[in-house]
């Protein structure tokens, strides 16, 4: 019997999900998988490769949304050598070393359209054309995309080809959130323990009752992925011991802080820089209050009880409690926008998915904000 790679779950929505994919598994049909961040995308399409007769060759995945759209394309199909600066020499691409096994586009949605014309030749009849030449390759890959976008609302704003999205859409299959999945949740809970103990070789006590009825609460805006370094960080940091409510809620804290807002599919860009912003105040009002004390004690004073924080109030948040102090640094909202976000890698180690996390956005818009301040 094969290894399930990870596709846990036991309630009714990941049976059929399974069952389908182990229908289209035994095909060559090009799938579609939709979700949210986070929810498996990618688990599901090893799980398809692992179980197709593909399963002994590359199985490739692909963030299209990660690389620049400059370079996507000879990322995709290859270049020769001097083809563009930078050039010296010449070099395959995903889709020939995917031959003969798998290749993963995750985010498709972000694929730039001249380079979705291209890749509509590569589904049709599996030939391209490496950057610089002008004779065609053929590679027997099988290709499986995913996005976490609303792709006919793309096709509607002219930013994805029609014609892609329904050769795309042979098969589509839904992942659902982990809020939605129950008791599923303790099983990947379970799986993920057990992944860890054996990894960081950490003997574990387990949740209490209380702390395991949270988990089942938790709306999980980051889906699985939120959920398995949640428990990797209890792991090492918690050194083994049983988690309570007290210790979970300690480590859920920073990203609830976010959950109203993470998993509603209709927030504007607006509603994601006054996220941001929010998210500013908090963080600057700790390291100014912390500047305060340290020149008080510095200069033998006693620290104030209460500190201001040197920022303004956003308009929303001024509307509905106390106005900023007259004093108040006023700062570009873009300006705060970009200190967060420059922070928030920093503090992440230059991980784009946990910064994106921390800052309850989107990847894909953490790799915009990026490029539009430079960081």
């Amino acid at each position: 019997m094969k290894k399930e790679t990870g596709l846990i779950g036991k309630c009714d929505h990941m049976v059929r999900l399974r069952q389908f994919a182990l229908q289209v598994a035994a095909t060559d049909i090009t799938v579609l998988i939709t979700g949210e961040t986070g929810s498996g995308k990618e688990v599901l399409a090893r799980f398809i490769h692992d179980h197709s007769r593909r399963a002994g060759g590359s199985f490739i995945p692909v963030n299209c949304g990660a690389i620049p759209a400059g370079i996507l394309e000879s990322e995709l199909f290859g270049h020769e050598k001097g083809a563009f600066t930078g050039a010296v020499q010449a070099r395959k691409g995903y889709f020939e070393s995917a031959d003969r096994g798998t290749i993963f586009l995750d985010e498709i949605g972000e694929m730039p359209t001249e380079t979705q014309v291209k890749f509509l030749r590569v589904i049709e009849n599996g030939e391209f054309q490496r950057v610089g030449a002008s004779q065609s390759i053929y590679s027997d890959t099988r290709i499986i995309a995913a996005t976490n976008r609303n792709l006919i609302q793309s096709v509607s704003d002219k930013n994805f080809r029609e014609d892609l999205y329904y050769r795309l859409r042979s098969v589509e299959l839904h992942i659902p959130p982990l809020r939605e999945r129950g008791s599923d949740i303790l099983l990947l809970t379970e799986q993920f323990v057990h992944e860890f103990q054996a990894k960081h070789r950490i003997p574990f006590e387990g949740f209490s009752p209380e702390a395991t009825e949270m988990l089942l609460r938790y709306p999980w805006p980051g889906n699985v992925r939120e959920l398995r370094n949640l428990v990797e960080s209890i792991l090492v940091l918690e050194k083994g011991r049983e988690i309570t409510p007290d210790i979970l809620d300690k480590h859920l804290v920073q990203r609830s802080r976010f959950k109203s807002l993470v998993h509603d599919p209709t927030r504007s860009e607006k509603n994601e820089m006054q996220l941001i912003y929010s998210s500013i105040i908090q963080l600057r009002q700790e390291v100014g209050e912390l500047r305060q004390m340290m020149q008080q004690l510095m200069h033998g004073t006693q620290p104030p009880t209460q500190h201001h924080l040197l920022l303004p109030v956003p308009a929303a948040q001024a509307a509905d409690g106390p106005a900023a102090p007259e004093n108040a640094e006023l700062r570009p909202l873009d300006a705060a926008e970009k200190q967060a976000v420059a922070e928030a890698l920093s503090s992440a180690g230059g991980s784009k998915r946990i910064a994106a996390a921390q800052l309850g956005i989107t990847e894909r818009t953490l790799y915009r904000k990026i490029k539009a301040y430079g960081l």
